[in-house]
C-alpha cells in the first residue's frame, strides 16, 4: 500500500520538472472535495459542509468487521484498521468524526487492542475527543511514536526520528504539490509559501543527516541556490530518508490525526512532534551530563552539554518552517485543538528540571500542574541535576579551576540557545495568536513573555 505521503509511483507527477519557486499550485477545493457528500444523506453526519457523511466508508466497514468478530487472528496487529481510521479522520477532521464510528472504536479497544499495543495505542488517541481526555500527547500521537523508539523495535535515537518526521513533511509537501487528493487537502500553499517550506524543512533535514551519530547528507539540498537545473521535486523526495523497512514502522504513516481539513495542520502536527523528540533527545544529554560529572568525567560533560544545546538551536530552527503556516488556516483549526498545548510537553519540562529544579513559582504554575508526572519527579528528594552535580563538583580536589570554567562556559551556552529558544516560540506566537489566549487555557502571549525570564541553571549564576 502507499503512503500517503509518498507520491503515487503508478502517477507520474507532471510538477516534478519544475521549480519550488514557479511550481503552480492550486490552492482551491477540487471538484471532488466539493461534491463527495450530497445533500448529507446520512442524519447522523455532523462534518464539515461538503465532507463525505461515511454511510459505507471502508474505515465503516473494516471497524464492524472487527466489532463483530469473536475472534481476530492473532497475527492481526489492527494495521489495515488503523490505515482505514486514518484516512477517514485525514478527509473530514478527527473533530468530525461520527459518534457511530466512535463507538464502534471504543469497542473494537476493549475487546480487541489489549494484546495488541499498537492498536491499543493508536486507538487512545483517536478517541481521546470521543472520551474527554483531549491533550498534548494524544494530538501528536505520541504514544504511537514511543513505540516506534521502543528498543524491541529499533535502535533510532529521538534525534534522527525528529529528521524523519520533518522528512515526512517535506514528502507530503511534494505530493499536494504534484496532485494528491488525499487529505488534508483545503488550502494548500502558494508557491512562495511552499518553496520557503521546503527550505527551512531540508535545512532541518540535512543538519539532521551530518550529526556524528547519523549518515552523511550528501547531495541532499538544504536551500534554492542558483544551479544549473534545480533538482526535480521527485529527486529530493528520493534523496530523503525514510522510516525503517520494518514492518512495524507501517505505524509511522498513522501518526497524524488532524482535527480538521485544512492543509498545513498536517505539518504543524509533525513540527510539534519533532520538537517533542528534540528535548527527549536533550533530556537524554542532560542525564547524560549528570552522570558524567558524578564520575569526574568533566570534557565528557562538556561534549554531551554542547551536544544538547545544538539540539535546543535545532528546536528553535523549526519555528522558521512553523512560520510558514497561514494564521487563517491555523485561527481555524485551533479552535479544535483546545485542550491540547504545548504547555503540556513532559519532554520540555523534563529537560528542564534535570538542568535544575526550577523556582517554586514555576514549580507551582500550570508549567508544571500540567505535567503532574514531571512535576513529582522535580519534587523528590532523590532528584538529581545538572546544577547539583556541578555545585558538588566544589568539593571535588580532581577537578581543577580549569575543568570547571571550560563546564561552565558550555552550561552558558546551553542557557544561551534555550533563551534563543524562548524568544523565538514568543515571536512566532505574537504572529499567530496576537491576543488570543493559548489553546492550554494560558494568557497566550503575556505567558510566554513571562517565561523569558526563567533560567535553566540559575542557582549557578553567575558561574553561567
Amino acid at each position: 500500500m502507499t503512503s500517503r505521503t509518498d507520491p503515487d509511483p503508478t502517477h507520474p507527477d507532471p510538477t516534478a520538472t519544475t521549480p519550488v519557486a514557479t511550481l503552480p499550485i492550486d490552492t482551491t477545493p477540487t471538484a471532488t472535495d466539493a461534491t463527495r457528500c450530497p445533500g448529507k444523506s446520512d442524519p447522523g453526519c455532523t462534518g464539515p459542509p461538503g465532507e463525505a457523511c461515511g454511510a459505507r466508508t471502508p474505515a465503516l466497514r473494516e471497524i464492524k468487521r472487527w466489532t463483530v468478530a469473536d475472534r481476530i487472528p492473532a497475527d492481526s496487529d489492527g494495521l489495515s484498521l488503523a490505515r482505514s481510521v486514518t484516512e477517514y479522520a485525514r478527509g473530514r477532521g478527527k473533530h468530525f468524526l461520527p459518534e457511530r464510528m466512535l463507538v464502534g472504536l471504543s469497542g473494537v479497544r476493549r475487546r480487541h487492542a489489549a494484546d495488541r499495543p499498537f492498536l491499543d495505542a493508536f486507538l487512545d488517541c483517536v478517541l481521546d475527543k470521543h472520551e474527554g481526555r483531549f491533550w498534548n500527547r494524544s494530538y501528536l500521537a505520541l504514544p504511537v511514536l514511543e513505540l516506534l523508539m521502543d528498543r524491541r523495535h529499533t535502535a533510532l535515537s529521538a534525534d534522527r526520528m525528529a529528521t524523519l518526521l520533518v522528512s515526512d513533511v517535506v514528502r507530503f509537501e511534494i505530493a499536494a504539490a504534484g496532485g494528491s487528493r488525499e487529505g488534508p487537502a483545503r488550502g494548500r500553499p502558494d508557491p512562495a509559501t511552499l518553496g520557503t517550506r521546503l527550505r527551512h524543512a531540508l535545512r532541518f533535514v540535512s543538519q539532521g543527516l551530518g550529526r556524528p551519530d547519523g549518515p552523511d547528507a550528501g547531495e541532499l539540498p538544504s536551500r534554492r541556490t542558483p544551479t544549473a537545473r534545480p533538482p526535480r521535486l521527485d529527486e529530493v523526495a528520493d534523496r530523503l530518508p525514510r522510516p525503517p523497512a520494518a514492518a512495524v514502522w507501517q505505524w509511522f504513516h498513522v501518526t497524524v490525526q488532524p482535527v480538521h481539513v485544512l492543509h498545513d495542520e498536517y505539518f504543524f502536527i509533525r513540527a510539534l512532534q519533532a520538537h517533542e523528540m528534540l528535548f527527549t533527545e536533550a533530556a537524554a544529554d542532560m542525564r547524560a551530563v549528570i552522570a558524567a560529572l558524578r564520575r569526574g568525567r568533566t570534557e565528557e560533560a562538556v561534549e554531551r552539554t554542547d551536544r544538547a544545546a545544538a539540539t535546543v538551536a535545532r528546536a528553535a530552527a523549526l519555528f522558521r518552517m512553523v512560520a510558514t503556516m497561514r494564521a487563517e488556516q491555523f485561527s481555524a483549526f485551533r479552535q479544535y485543538t483546545l485542550g491540547a498545548s504545548a504547555i503540556q510537553s513532559e519532554q520540555y519540562k523534563r529537560f528542564e528540571s534535570l538542568c535544575g529544579v526550577p523556582r517554586v513559582p514555576r514549580l507551582h504554575s500550570a508549567a508544571f500542574l500540567n505535567v503532574p508526572a514531571v512535576r513529582a519527579e522535580a519534587e523528590d528528594p532523590g532528584h538529581d541535576t545538572v546544577t547539583r552535580a556541578r555545585l558538588d563538583l566544589h568539593g571535588e580536589r580532581a577537578v581543577g579551576p580549569a575543568e570547571r570554567d571550560r563546564l561552565d562556559a558550555a552550561l552558558g551556552r546551553l542557557e544561551a540557545r534555550h533563551q534563543r529558544w524562548k524568544s523565538a516560540h514568543r515571536s512566532l506566537a505574537v504572529r499567530m495568536l496576537g491576543d488570543a489566549h493559548g489553546s492550554g487555557y494560558t494568557d497566550g502571549v503575556p505567558y510566554l513573555t513571562e517565561c523569558l525570564g526563567n533560567r535553566l541553571f540559575w542557582q549557578l549564576a553567575p558561574n553561567t
